[in-house]
């Protein structure tokens, strides 16, 4: 009984604790401005389960990908398990679920362990490739700090979880095998899981009916605070993404790449059938801004790019740009963009649910050097695995350089002077430019 009130309060405080948590990062991504995305659901619905559910990006590079549905694999089937910890934590009984499922049940435990054993192997390779091998694009200086310890404590936590479950199952089937168990045995006497049934005499053979009742409650007890731990350690993490990739990949922009959007305030101005009653229609104590300075003048869907973010830095590491050497590196982006809007929600939480001009902006983070670098060639939006697309932050954030600020590079601001003096990028009249073909 004791058992059962102390699991109670623990998965209440843990439930409370991520909803607050979320909704202040609902919160956070509904600062951005409005835009729809509600159409074509059937394709929407086919991107997600290919590109999120099915990991259709991940394989363009196979060893990772191999290597991630590993533990994206264990992950997603593992939660059979916990429903029946959930159960058995509530009701303060013991493997409720295996005298009604019989053999099956047997066969599902033994397939998590079989999972668990692989993902075991994935993450020891994962923290190889981060600290041994360093592979580039996992040790860039925008990893440096915080963001390489999210990745390791992570990574050893999952190692973690994985002993606390075997434990949990090695030192249980030692004590089925003794009939020694304080749930109910099955005629045969011995839970039968595929690895368990190996590692539990290997390690708990030699104990004490006490010990091995002490290494299951340890075992039991230790996955699953790991797991509320781990829930609410999400949403100051990178791993937020394995929740919003599903749906970052469901609102992604299905339109071509290269594609850009459109300001509606320059559109109306430039059309033919321009109406003059629209500057009416503007508030002028909040007058419509060119292009992006800081995060609230980004999309929702932008911010919702910048929270899924997992800091894999594919997109970096196919950037030419950054190849060449340039400052830009696209990962950076998302993770600036992420910082600043993790800034802005605090300062709005500090200030009762108002946010307070603090005087810094999205560009105290990303630098001109960074925005003017980019090619616009859409490397990193093809690479990401949950199509986040940096390079609408970056052309966003130079439309308010040059439409508000005036910002641009000498090279633009001559094509501009030429455009505007003599139709083309060129400095030379319109009318000159065929004078080639009178050339002998």
């Amino acid at each position: 009984m004791i058992s059962s009130i102390i699991f109670i309060i623990l998965l209440i405080g843990a439930s409370v604790l991520f909803t607050l948590n979320v909704k202040k990062i609902r919160r956070n991504i509904l600062l951005g401005k409005e835009v729809k995305l509600d159409q074509n659901k059937g394709e929407r619905l086919k991107t997600m389960l290919l590109v999120a559910f099915g990991q259709q990006k991940m394989f363009a590079r196979p060893i990772p990908a191999l290597l991630h549905f590993f533990l994206y694999a264990a992950f997603i089937i593992t939660q059979i398990e916990l429903l029946e910890i959930f159960f058995d934590g509530i009701a303060g009984t013991h493997r409720a679920y295996r005298p009604a499922l019989g053999g099956f049940y047997t066969f599902m435990v033994s397939f998590i362990e079989i999972l668990s054993v692989l993902a075991f192997i994935g993450t020891i390779a994962f923290l190889s490739r981060r600290n041994l091998l360093k592979v580039p694009r996992l040790n860039m200086k925008e990893l440096k700090g915080w963001p390489m310890k999210d990745a390791n404590l992570i990574l050893l936590g999952e190692l973690t979880l994985i002993c606390f479950i075997f434990m949990m199952n090695g030192a249980d089937e030692v004590l089925y095998s003794k009939n020694l168990s304080h749930a109910k045995n099955l005629d045969d006497g011995s839970l039968g899981f595929s690895i368990s049934s190996y590692l539990g005499p290997l390690f708990f053979g030699g104990m004490s009916e006490g010990g091995l009742h002490a290494i299951e409650r340890v075992g039991w007890w230790g996955h699953i605070l790991m797991v509320f731990g781990f829930l609410n350690y999400l949403p100051y993490s990178k791993h937020l993404h394995i929740v919003l990739g599903f749906p970052n990949t469901y609102f992604s922009n299905l339109k071509l790449k290269g594609e850009f959007t459109t300001l509606e305030s320059v559109t109306d101005v430039v059309a033919p059938n321009f109406d003059p009653a629209y500057v009416a229609k503007t508030d002028p104590n909040h007058p419509q801004r060119f292009g992006v300075k800081d995060v609230q003048d980004l999309s929702w869907k932008n911010l919702l790019d910048a929270y899924t973010c997992t800091e894999c830095g594919r997109c970096t590491s196919a950037c030419p740009q950054n190849m060449t050497g340039k400052k830009l590196s696209p990962r950076k982006i998302m993770m600036d963009t992420r910082d600043r809007l993790t800034e802005v929600g605090k300062n709005i939480d500090a200030n009762k649910g108002t946010f307070v001009d603090d005087g810094k902006s999205l560009l105290d983070y990303i630098s001109t050097e960074e925005i003017w670098a980019c090619n616009s060639c859409n490397a990193c939006v093809q690479e990401c695995p949950v199509n986040i697309d940096p390079l609408a932050i970056i052309i966003e954030m130079r439309r308010f350089l040059v439409m508000e600020q005036s910002q641009a590079p000498n090279e633009l601001n001559m094509m501009f002077t030429n455009t505007e003096n003599n139709g083309a990028p060129w400095q030379f009249a319109q009318s000159d430019r065929a004078n080639w073909r009178n050339e002998n």
